[in-house]
């Protein structure tokens, strides 16, 4: 059953089409990925998805409800069903872990003081950060700081969490322990990923499917398992894209 649908949505910046006229669904419980080369519309449909902009023309479909045509109460309830962790996780210096999981819990609930912050524990045990609440971002690693935003974007229990470049300026090591991270949220808690990344170590290690953007005509030009793509496309630009193949002249 699809949770998100995808509506003939474009999507352009003054006037200028950036994405055109395209339609896909992502299934309840699935991790699904949004690749492209650079400048190709990644992050802008990922910022279309989560309601920052409006598309030019198109309809996104969060639970059946149209994000887009919806009214104030009706988006604010359909925005509380997402959670978002950005590419630089975005945590506050000045607080520690676990007064900035807190922000979203004392903003959009009515839970008491002490179960907020038994809210937040939970949430950081989750991730693996149980024990770290009281350090403030910089005296922890980059790794976990991702780990730590990652908890924050569950705080309010979403069904859907997007991820732009979640292991962008990690190491290996620690890009893949962000990867099990996510791989095991989606499987024990059901939650569904929509992830924009390039990261292909990554990309085949945690997607069940992915859509492939192509900047040269603004529109999808493969959907599926991402070793599939890699191996089977018959579009030469899809399998230079997935074996890293400099295109020859």
């Amino acid at each position: 059953m699809s949770i998100i649908k995808v509506e003939g949505l474009t999507a352009a910046y003054e006037g200028v089409v950036v994405i055109d006229d395209i339609s896909f669904e992502v299934t309840r419980g699935e991790v699904f990925v949004i690749l492209g080369s650079s400048g190709g519309g990644k992050s802008t449909l990922l910022k279309h998805m989560i309601g920052l902009y409006p598309p030019a023309a198109g309809r996104i479909l969060i639970d059946g409800e149209d994000l887009v045509a919806a009214d104030e109460g009706a988006r604010l309830r359909i925005l509380r069903k997402i959670g978002v962790l950005y590419q630089s996780g975005a945590l506050f210096g000045s607080l520690t872990l676990l007064e900035n999981i807190l922000l979203p819990l004392e903003e959009f609930t009515d839970l008491p003081a002490e179960a907020r912050e038994l809210v937040g524990l939970m949430k950081l045990h989750l991730v693996g950060l149980g024990g770290f609440d009281r350090r403030k971002p910089s005296e922890i690693s980059g790794g976990m700081q991702k780990r730590a935003a990652l908890a924050r974007a569950m705080a309010l229990d979403p069904h859907i969490l997007f991820l732009d470049e979640p292991s962008a300026g990690l190491d290996p090591i620690a890009s893949a322990e962000l990867d099990q991270l996510i791989l095991r949220l989606a499987r024990t808690l059901k939650i569904t990923f929509v992830i924009v990344t390039h990261e292909l170590p990554s990309i085949y290690a945690v997607a069940d499917r992915c859509i492939l953007l192509d900047q040269r005509v603004k529109k999808i030009v493969a959907t599926g398992r991402p070793q599939d793509l890699r191996d089977n496309s018959s579009d030469p630009w899809v399998r230079q894209f997935f074996n890293r193949e400099v295109a020859t002249p």
